[in-house]
């Protein structure tokens, strides 16, 4: 599987508890685009509308060589997932503190696939102690190298 886009900054901002593969409904030139390499899951999240799972804000850029009919560059755009687990992430969005987000885009045998996680916002001194246990973590594996 060949990673398109990582979300890096959800892994600082976010404890990520379960995660989902979900496929993408697409238009050809958003395909054409991401095949490029443009695209970008900073500011993305999903949201749940009347039993669908959309993800929200997730830029791919405008593809040049394709025709007039161009696709909008940060429109909805639906997850396919069971119902089952759209109703499972939905109920426990609503929870207080819980959000979906995207990690990472790829390729699985040829079609995009979005990885989707629920997860916890972290608080400043969370993520100060995380900051501080890589930091540990690091030097030990220093240590023992040398």
């Amino acid at each position: 599987m060949k990673d398109i886009a990582v979300n890096k900054k959800a892994y600082h901002d976010y404890a990520i508890e379960e995660t989902y593969e979900a496929g993408l409904s697409l238009l050809g030139s958003e395909i054409k685009s991401i095949r490029a390499g443009k695209v970008s899951l900073k500011e993305a999240y999903v949201s749940f509308v009347r039993g669908e799972a959309f993800i929200k804000d997730m830029h791919i850029a405008v593809y040049k060589e394709a025709t007039y009919n161009n696709h909008d560059e940060t429109r909805d755009r639906r997850l396919l997932l069971h119902k089952r687990e759209i109703n499972k992430l939905a109920s426990r969005c609503k929870i207080q503190g819980y959000t979906c987000i995207p990690l990472r885009l790829y390729f699985k045998n040829g079609r995009v696939k979005v990885e989707i996680a629920l997860a916890k916002g972290k608080t400043l001194y969370d993520k100060r102690e995380t900051a501080k246990l890589k930091a540990m973590e690091r030097a030990a594996k220093q240590g023992i190298r040398r």
